[in-house]
């Protein structure tokens, strides 16, 4: 039995070091459900650096993340044989030398949409992009030239965002309901994550994940939403309809943008399937529930309305598919990562 032990953890060791060194960094464009404290740094309403957030961390430090522990994109970094977490650029307590090895550009509350980030004065997509260009800059200062460009096109980039542009853009807010079908609203962003990959291609990303949405009608807000106007605890399944249209769109455009850019590794990441499941069935995975977040009373709080002193806030976040009303525990974040990095990225990428 210890002989198979001490074979099977050196086995584990030389994948890691294998995966480690073919994959160099970890680089995060995104939303919420990727970001890792950018959002501390920027004049918004939208923060959680605070407690419960971040609980369940490292050292129990509440860093920015919305959940009560790592977020999806730190596990494929663990994943990759890199740092256990990917640091917030913002965040003044890293540098270059951090960013080396992985570094996130996120910012919850933002999307394709310029106008979604505008809803509560997050950072856009195209600053993040900026935010990229400024990162390569240094990176060459720090590591030279020949090294930097190893790091860049070797480097995993992960893409995760869109939820916001229809829950806190399209459904909430008159502008692009007028102006745009849904069908064709899926078009135009569809369109913008075009650009997205096309400009991260240009600055020498070859190996890009593409996430898909999960089924938002499914988030414990919309059910709630749902209860208060008389339709019951249950999902809502128009907007799981949207998810999964969005999603058959931009699976074809990652199969006709791996043919129109050579050397590009593109693949489509999509949450949709396992997170479903986890929904219908929580307990299969060990969770009571997944109606309601673990925060407060569950039902439609997020953000500073996850306030550590409240009664109702429970005392084990691993029983509950959802942290707070919008985002996943970070049990969750663990078994849908884990799952997209066994069947998409480990697959694809080596």
């Amino acid at each position: 039995m210890r002989l198979f032990f001490i074979v099977f953890a050196t086995m584990m060791f030389m994948q890691l070091y294998i995966i480690g060194a073919k994959i160099p960094a970890v680089i995060v464009f995104g939303d919420s459900s990727v970001d890792a404290g950018n959002n501390n740094q920027i004049r918004t309403l939208l923060k959680s650096n605070f407690r419960p957030y971040g609980r369940d961390f490292f050292g129990g430090k509440a860093t920015g993340r919305f959940s009560n522990g790592r977020v999806p994109t730190d596990f494929i970094s663990e994943s990759f044989g890199l740092r256990p977490y990917v640091p917030a650029y913002l965040d003044p307590a890293y540098n270059i030398s951090d960013f080396a090895t992985g570094v996130c550009f996120a910012s919850a509350g933002t999307g394709y949409d310029n106008a979604t980030s505008d809803v509560l004065s997050v950072i856009p997509l195209w600053k993040e992009v900026e935010y990229y260009k400024e990162y390569q800059k240094k990176l060459k200062a720090y590591a030279g030239d020949q090294k930097a460009e190893t790091i860049i096109s070797e480097s995993v980039y992960l893409i995760s965002m869109g939820t916001n542009d229809f829950l806190e853009n399209y459904y909430t807010l008159p502008n692009r309901r007028r102006q745009y079908t849904v069908n064709q609203y899926q078009d135009f962003l569809g369109g913008i994550a075009e650009w997205l990959v096309k400009q991260l291609y240009s600055l020498g990303a070859r190996k890009i994940s593409l996430g898909g949405l999960p089924p938002m009608g499914c988030l414990p807000l919309e059910r709630t939403t749902r209860i208060i106007t008389g339709n019951g605890n249950t999902c809502n399944d128009d907007y799981n309809k949207v998810a999964l249209a969005f999603n058959g769109k931009l699976s074809g455009l990652v199969k006709r943008l791996n043919g129109e850019l050579p050397g590009s590794k593109i693949v489509f990441s999509n949450p949709y399937a396992i997170f479903q499941h986890i929904v219908r069935k929580p307990s299969a995975y060990g969770f009571e529930t997944s109606a309601v977040a673990c925060c407060s009373t569950g039902l439609f709080e997020m953000g500073y309305l996850c306030d550590e002193s409240n009664p109702f806030t429970c005392s084990d976040a691993n029983k509950y598919v959802f942290w707070d009303s919008f985002h996943p525990s970070e049990k969750t974040n663990r078994i849908i990562s884990e799952h997209l990095f066994k069947t998409v990225l480990y697959e694809q990428f080596f």
